[in-house]
């Protein structure tokens, strides 16, 4: 019988309205999906970090809790790493021009870290041109 390598992914979708009592159900997602892939204490706590942010993010400044409006949530997992990517129905943003939260100025502000969070917690961070929709990837 031939092996092949060829890794099988799978794809997991939620569409969230835009109100935050919606996270419930992606904490929901986060949890099964580490169950399933036996994915490590650290892993699950910074993929439940960026998600909750990303979603947040997308529901109260891309949708701005509009609740015609819903987020969309892929995970595209296989054994080696987990792929996500949140989209909203907003206009986006412009992400190269985000005040830097680790300046002097910016350090005592509570928001505008989001997207900082991001990029330190999750393997890679991309973002399409317009801004309305975050890819976030995690080995696990």
């Amino acid at each position: 019988m031939e092996h092949n390598n060829v890794q099988t992914s799978e794809l997991f979708t939620l569409q969230l309205p835009s109100k935050v009592e919606s996270i419930t159900q992606l904490e929901l997602l986060i949890e099964e999906l580490a169950d399933k892939y036996k994915i490590s204490d650290d892993v699950f706590a910074n993929m439940m970090t960026c998600l909750n942010e990303a979603v947040m993010n997308a529901i109260l400044h891309g949708n701005k809790q509009n609740e015609n409006k819903i987020v969309i949530v892929n995970a595209e997992a296989d054994p080696k790493r987990i792929v996500w990517t949140v989209t909203d129905e907003g206009d986006g943003f412009d992400y190269n021009h985000l005040p830097d939260p680790t300046a002097p100025e910016n350090l005592e502000n509570l928001t505008g870290r989001g997207v900082f969070i991001l990029k330190q917690l999750a393997d890679q961070c991309i973002f399409n041109g317009k801004g309305n929709e975050i890819e976030l990837h995690f080995k696990i």
